[in-house]
């Protein structure tokens, strides 16, 4: 809490609000400017308006500009499910993060700005939601929704404003087995963006290093953001690697992956005391808070060397060396240890990408068609 007030407390001065003049909407500004600077927490609302509650109650701030400027009330409903999650459930800040948006949807879509009133939820409140955003969703994200709306629909019946079960209401997203072909960046467009990074620039010489590793080894964005020095043993051309499960593999090295990832530590690194191989290169100088730094690094170097790829995100490198080694004759076992796939199915999808190979099994029919 200490460290966001004194933040807001520079950004008023900067922006030239006296302390007299503070109000809930200054906090609501002061987060949107943070969040295009600052990876947002969802403590930080909380916090502010703890900050301004506290100001008013010592006369800082007259109270009448405190009860008419108060957050909305979907956001400080939001906000008190957040709360429940981390001090209750002791969620990680993550599944925090992910989860709150939708609920925040939600809310809005059923009280707008009004009060919210959880008694007056039905299930064709929750059914209605479900269906207007779920098309618009990937199925990842669709199933991700629904999680979390039953998730805060069993809290707002564990705490007594609901009395149906409406989590049951919660409609369940269809999962197609492998519904569609991953989307990979083509092997000539990674070319492109490799060769549009400028490497005489310490952070032209990361972002390379970078684009290399979810190149050449197809690592998982997070994978990439919380690599660490020691994670590198440059003696036997090996690199260690922590999965989505947590267990660590061992992968080796490539050459040209090498020798980019010790040009950036050489002469582009900036100096710190984190572990982290790849750092931040404005202030706070740490490394990445998660795969979104990284995916963020990939959607600006896109768009940068104007390259009009299937997705702006980096989990298409990923397909794009399975896609590959797919071509040139791996079978799906032996891309499915390179990527670290715990389950054959997972790498089944891929069984999709090969049309030539399919064709060439395919019976001759009438005519020479195929």
């Amino acid at each position: 809490m200490v460290r966001i007030a004194a933040c807001f407390s520079q950004w008023l001065k900067q922006t030239g609000v006296g302390a007299k003049d503070i109000c809930y909407d200054h906090a609501i500004r002061y987060l949107r400017y943070r969040a295009r600077h600052v990876r947002p927490y969802l403590g930080d609302r909380s916090a502010l308006r703890h900050v301004i509650d506290f100001m008013g109650s010592e006369g800082v701030i007259p109270g009448n500009k405190i009860v008419a400027r108060r957050m909305p009330p979907a956001e400080i409903c939001a906000q008190a499910y957040a709360e429940y999650l981390r001090d209750a459930q002791a969620l990680a800040e993550t599944t925090i993060i992910n989860y709150v948006p939708f609920i925040r949807d939600f809310l809005h879509h059923c009280f707008g700005d009004e009060e919210v009133t959880l008694s007056r939820l039905r299930a064709v409140d929750v059914v209605s939601f479900v269906q207007i955003r779920a098309p618009r969703l990937h199925l990842r994200r669709a199933k991700l929704m629904t999680t979390a709306l039953r998730s805060f629909l069993r809290y707002v019946r564990y705490s007594g404003d609901v009395t149906l079960d409406l989590a049951a209401a919660v409609p369940v997203v269809a999962n197609w087995s492998m519904p569609s072909i991953p989307r990979a960046i083509s092997a000539d467009q990674t070319r492109q963006l490799l060769a549009s990074i400028d490497r005489r620039t310490a952070v032209g010489r990361r972002d390379y290093a970078v684009l290399l590793l979810l190149a050449r080894l197809g690592l998982r964005s997070g994978a990439v953001a919380f690599l660490e020095l020691d994670d590198i043993d440059w003696g036997s051309g090996q690199l260690s690697v922590r999965g989505k499960s947590g267990q660590r593999s061992e992968l080796p090295l490539p050459a040209d992956v090498g020798k980019a990832i010790a040009a950036y530590l050489r002469h582009g690194r900036p100096h710190s005391a984190s572990r982290r191989v790849f750092l931040r290169a404005k202030a706070p100088i740490t490394g990445f808070r998660g795969q979104s730094g990284v995916g963020s690094l990939v959607r600006h170097s896109l768009q940068r060397a104007g390259i009009d790829a299937p997705t702006l995100g980096a989990h298409q490198f990923r397909h794009g060396l399975a896609t590959q080694m797919l071509s040139h004759g791996a079978s799906l076992s032996e891309i499915g240890e390179v990527l670290g796939h715990r389950h054959p199915q997972t790498t089944k999808i891929y069984s999709k990408v090969d049309v030539k190979a399919l064709r060439t099994l395919a019976l001759s029919w009438p005519g020479g068609a195929r």
